[in-house]
């Protein structure tokens, strides 16, 4: 199971596009809209920012993206913050026993197996983009319009 770091990866970018320039989305902002503490976010957010996907400046600034909307998959952010530092997506047991039929073989059996799931995971994700998703959510206009402005004051100094 991948962990949550990856939608709300997702929520970051899609919230850091939708907002137009002059909102700064600090981290605060954006633990709102996902629900968790502001450390969580801050901890992506560099997840992103490592990988080229943001840049961040003091707390009162906020991010912005690096790239546009349209240039930025899925892959992309799975990339930034799913893959570990061996660039695996599976964890194998490091010591099944050899002396097993089944042990002996399992991490390689599985490793060409997954290999295929991990490749047909990579090409979809490929194919869909941050601005491909956005038209999914009503727009920043339509939400200042409704309750927007409410909620956007309750961050404002």
């Amino acid at each position: 199971m991948l962990s949550s770091r990856f939608p709300v990866a997702v929520q970051i970018l899609i919230l850091l596009a939708w907002c137009p320039k002059e909102v700064k989305l600090t981290s605060d902002i954006i633990a709102f809209s996902v629900n968790t503490n502001p450390v969580i976010i801050r901890r992506i957010m560099g997840q992103l920012k490592k990988h080229g996907l943001i840049t961040t400046a003091s707390s009162k600034k906020g991010a912005r993206l690096l790239k546009s909307a349209d240039e930025i998959t899925l892959l992309d952010v799975y990339n930034a913050v799913e893959l570990t530092e061996d660039n695996k997506l599976f964890g194998f047991h490091a010591n099944p026993n050899p002396h097993c039929p089944v042990g002996s073989r399992i991490n390689e059996v599985l490793e060409l197996h997954l290999g295929e799931a991990r490749a047909a995971l990579e090409n979809a994700l490929r194919n869909i983009t941050i601005q491909g998703l956005m038209g999914e959510f009503q727009s920043f206009e339509d939400f200042m319009a409704t309750s927007g402005q409410k909620l956007i004051e309750r961050f404002l100094p």
